[in-house]
């Protein structure tokens, strides 16, 4: 057989196979017999048409469909093991199946065309002394007092208060009725809000709790009295029909009380956590919120560090390659929001899935070039993760999941392999790279600018182009 490799677009390769005119025949003479065993035609027993009226119910045309069928798949899977060929995917016929029907006879040469995908070369021009800028993220104490006293306020006693009008950080029980209020010159009745009344309602006069101005409008009142409120429904709310509506609400304050609050010590710690003492607690807290922000500025690191990377990389990516990530994406969304308790049958309808595969495209498309990216550098500096480091961290996560069933050790390895890998190669490159580390939330802004000075920038050309068409 003969094969002549021909490099496409998009990492394929391009064969042209000539088929012998032993195996053309002998193809053909098979699918013959391989019919006349099974094919039924009245008035003949299976396997005893002769063959004249076999070809003749059946056509020419359908027999040698049937023959180049096998010609074709049989071909293309031998020419990619005599080329040696990593092919990926499935491969695909670049001639015209009906051109090739005409011109296939029986114990002549015949010569077809196909496309295979292949894994792309990775052509990286710099990957050493990547200057990259990244957010740093700071450990903040004050998120440790914040945990605590959200503790607190959650074991905190309510009691009754007498002699006094509501305050912030009470809690009034009160019943309230409310309606959305009418315009200027609009006439009629108001209209009540659904759902918008209720009796024994327990409310935390905090400020941000509850519809604005509905709060501040019960802070003053005393238990006993009635008293219309005036609140704004915020933009954006739930109810999109109520939001940024004005509304009128008649609120009873029935009663008030206070929270008690425990003291923070050692009692206090020894029933919220598994620590004896209020030290311990804080140090656990303090250790966590420490450990939180250098992950979050060594993600940020890593993220930069990529984005920046795939800049030097030219990768000429196969389709079946970038389906394959989108499958990955679109089954991985689906098991998460399938474990929230979502029906994903209901979202991931024949209508949306065209749809969501497009729009996943983009970045299944950056996610291999990162990928592609890291795998060169590791080959290329010889960066390679032992068999003991992976077995380590597999026994780890085998106890830590002991009482999960059906845990596929081999996948677990290679997905560990995998990740232990990616994470060497990005150290790696990190610490050949120049890492600029800047307060949280000024990259953030200063793309802001950024696009606020891209979408300026248009709008002015937008009006001088105008200007100048009017003038013309």
């Amino acid at each position: 057989m003969k094969v002549t490799q021909e490099k496409l677009p998009a990492s394929q390769i391009g064969l042209e196979i000539e088929i012998t005119p032993e195996t053309t025949k002998k193809t053909y003479e098979q699918v013959v017999n391989n019919l006349s065993r099974t094919v039924n035609i009245p008035g003949f027993r299976k396997g005893k048409v002769p063959r004249p009226i076999l070809l003749q119910r059946l056509g020419m045309a359908r027999v040698k469909a049937a023959a180049l069928e096998e010609i074709i798949q049989d071909g293309i899977t031998k020419a990619l093991e005599q080329e040696k060929i990593p092919a990926i995917g499935q491969p695909q016929l670049r001639s015209q199946f009906d051109a090739l029907i005409e011109n296939y006879e029986p114990g002549q040469p015949f010569t077809f065309s196909a496309a295979v995908d292949v894994e792309p070369e990775v052509q990286l021009s710099q990957y050493t002394g990547l200057q990259i800028t990244a957010e740093e993220v700071k450990y903040d104490p004050e998120r440790v007092d914040t945990v605590l006293d959200g503790e607190r306020q959650q074991m905190g006693t309510l009691i009754p208060i007498e002699g006094r009008a509501a305050q912030i950080g009470d809690v009034a029980v009160v019943d309230f009725k409310g309606v959305i209020d009418k315009g200027e010159g609009e006439e009629g009745e108001p209209e009540p809000i659904p759902g918008g009344e209720a009796e024994d309602f327990q409310v935390e006069l905090q400020e941000d709790r509850f519809i604005p101005g509905f709060v501040t409008g019960i802070v003053g009142m005393n238990p006993g009295e009635t008293k219309e409120i005036k609140a704004t429904f915020p933009t954006p709310y739930a109810n999109e029909e109520l939001a940024g509506k004005p509304a009128t609400f008649t609120v009873t304050v029935k009663e008030l009380k206070e929270k008690e609050l425990p003291e923070l010590n050692d009692d206090f710690a020894k029933e919220v956590s598994e620590f004896e003492t209020l030290a311990e607690l804080r140090a656990s807290l303090e250790e966590r919120f420490q450990k939180e922000a250098s992950d979050k500025t060594r993600a940020n690191k890593q993220e930069a560090l990529l984005n920046e990377l795939v800049k030097y990389v030219e990768i000429d990516l196969p389709d079946t390659m970038i389906q394959q990530e989108v499958d990955a994406m679109l089954t991985q969304t689906a098991m998460r929001l399938q474990q929230q308790g979502m029906d994903i049958r209901k979202l991931f309808t024949a209508d949306i899935i065209p749809k969501l595969r497009e729009n996943s495209r983009g970045e299944a498309t950056d996610r291999i070039k990162r990928s592609l990216s890291l795998r060169e550098v590791g080959k290329r500096e010889s960066i390679k993760v032992t068999d003991e480091e992976i077995q380590n961290r597999v026994t780890e996560l085998m106890a830590e999941y002991a009482d999960q069933q059906d845990i596929d050790e081999d996948r677990l390895r290679s997905a560990v392999e995998n990740e232990m890998l990616t994470e060497k190669i990005v150290d790696w490159l990190l610490e050949k790279s120049s890492v600029e580390l800047v307060p949280e939330g000024s990259l953030q802004k200063a793309e802001e600018v950024e696009a606020n000075e891209e979408t300026e920038a248009t709008a002015v050309e937008t009006v001088a182009t105008d200007t100048s068409e009017a003038g013309e």
